[in-house]
């Protein structure tokens, strides 16, 4: 039904989305990115973009869906803004493998094949999620990105200047590797290198604005030679970690406390994906084929969350400022709100007796289903699991 129908489906997401910031009167924000994949049955033809994936539990690989998620941070809620599915090029996907296969083999980079052009109906993670941003920003020009924050995925020079280009130059904030090299005194040398003579300042910081962390910080403002251009990089290292981590950042003017501060909001992105694949539907019910399928069932089960946020106990919470409801519970609150309904719509009746009857045979003819089971030995022959008379001397062979 939902497949076929004639909704408005790209325009009802971001209507949502105007209905929430006015509720919640909300203006600016920090703007989170991060991918994530759904696994998928091996012989699976009609669902759509299906492809081999990492399989982080087991080290192995198996079929899924890749997914981009873009989520607004705000000083009251957190609420996913965009979305998009990535499928990779399946002929650089083929040479990578035998790419990888030739360079094993000892065959040297000048006679292994080059790699192909990409196609534009299979774009990268990167080019997804800047897609994503602009169609926000064109949507929604009231809300002010103060920030943009992604993993080391985001951390490339393209990526950093088109983004913070698309939100009004905003600031982004990434991670780099330990061996990038960046620039110094006309030479060259690993970040790490870089920071190994610097002394670290030992600071406590309060991580989304919860308790306080000690941590170990090294920054500077240094030319990053991917980049082609000067980034305020920061070495960072939590206490109990052996290895810093590096975090690049494209606005130079802010401060390395305010960097690390917006950095940490990253996480949430995670704890949203994680509500989505748990609570609102989407990870144990779409079942549709093709595209469509996929992207509209992906639609309904964010409008699932627009919806939680839009109920009457978080929206009291959040304005009276009290802590917000998780998904979890707003999920049991609405289920106990139905059955409490249901009785309260009996009881009203004329005759709740013969309502509750009526009402009774319908579910039980529409949707209970008797499956006959296999458990069970009813119904069939029953062996003779005994000893033979004929066969006692048998014992004494």
């Amino acid at each position: 039904m939902f497949r076929h129908s004639k909704i408005a489906w790209e325009h009802l997401f971001h209507l949502s989305l105007k209905i929430i910031f006015k509720v919640y009167d909300i203006t600016k924000g920090v703007v989170s990115i991060d991918d994530s994949d759904k696994k998928r049955s091996k012989c699976t033809t009609k669902i759509f973009g299906v492809h081999k994936i990492k399989d982080k539990s087991t080290g192995g690989f198996c079929m899924g869906q890749g997914l981009v998620f873009l989520v607004l941070i705000t000083p009251k809620i957190t609420i996913p803004i965009g979305y998009g599915f990535h499928v990779p090029d399946p002929k650089i996907s083929e040479w990578v493998k035998e790419d990888k296969r030739l360079k094993k083999a000892g065959v040297p980079k000048s006679e292994r094949p080059k790699k192909p052009v990409r196609s534009d109906e299979y774009p990268t993670i990167s080019s997804i999620s800047i897609a994503l941003l602009k169609t926000f920003v064109q949507q929604h020009p009231e809300i002010k990105i103060e920030a943009i924050v992604a993993d080391a995925l985001y951390g490339n020079a393209e990526f950093m200047d088109e983004a913070s280009k698309i939100a009004g130059s905003a600031q982004v904030i990434s991670q780099i590797r330990y061996n990038q090299n960046i620039s110094f005194k006309n030479s060259k040398k690993s970040v790490e290198k870089y920071f190994e003579n610097i002394q670290p300042i030992q600071k406590t910081i309060h991580i989304r604005g919860g308790k306080g962390v000690v941590v170990l910080i090294k920054s500077a403002r240094i030319h990053v030679c991917a980049h082609r251009k000067k980034r305020f990089v920061i070495a960072i290292k939590y206490t109990g970690e052996e290895d810093y981590r590096y975090l690049v950042a494209s606005d130079l003017t802010w401060r390395y406390a305010d960097i690390i501060d917006a950095f940490t909001l990253r996480w949430l992105v995670e704890v949203f994906i994680q509500d989505h694949k748990g609570n609102e539907g989407w990870g144990n019910l779409t079942k549709q084929p093709g595209k469509d399928g996929s992207y509209r069932s992906l639609t309904l089960s964010l409008l699932v969350d627009h919806c939680l946020l839009l109920h009457p106990d978080q929206v009291a919470s959040i304005n009276n400022k009290l802590p917000a409801k998780t998904v979890g519970s707003l999920c049991d609150v609405v289920k106990v709100d139905s059955i409490l309904s249901f009785v309260e719509q009996i009881i009203h009746s004329d005759d709740p007796e013969s309502h509750f009857k009526q009402i009774s045979v319908f579910l039980k003819e529409h949707f209970v289903k008797s499956n006959d089971s296999k458990k069970h030995m009813n119904l069939k022959p029953w062996g003779n699991y005994q000893s033979s008379p004929s066969l006692k001397y048998k014992a004494f062979c």
